[in-house]
């Protein structure tokens, strides 16, 4: 499989995440502020949450419900009750562009 557009760059909001969903898989795209894109699994493992929903503060993603928060880079929840990290993914921009290949997990 190869990489899918998911959305315009131009179209995050930063500190925010975006809800997106490629070949069945949920994921939560998110421009921080410092103007990187990260691309992680949107279901909090804790409970079955979008996590698109949540609050961006840094490099993390919190969960709306239950306040666990998910380091961007690797996914990993910083604090209870999530004690199962998320997947995150390899993002590609050309140009305006944002792409994903959810079949590629990214390296940390």
């Amino acid at each position: 499989m190869t990489a899918t557009r998911v959305c315009a760059l131009s179209e995050l909001e930063q500190d925010a995440a975006t809800r997106v969903e490629v070949d069945g898989v949920a994921i939560a795209v998110v421009l921080d502020s410092a103007g990187e894109v990260h691309a992680i699994g949107d279901v909090c493992t804790h409970g079955d949450i979008s996590l698109a929903d949540g609050f961006v503060e840094g490099e993390t993603l919190e969960c709306w419900a239950h306040g666990s928060a998910f380091s961007l880079r690797t996914g990993k929840p910083l604090n209870l009750p999530a004690y199962e990290p998320v997947p995150v993914y390899a993002v590609l921009i050309d140009g305006d562009d944002v792409l994903i290949d959810p079949t590629v997990k990214k390296e940390i």
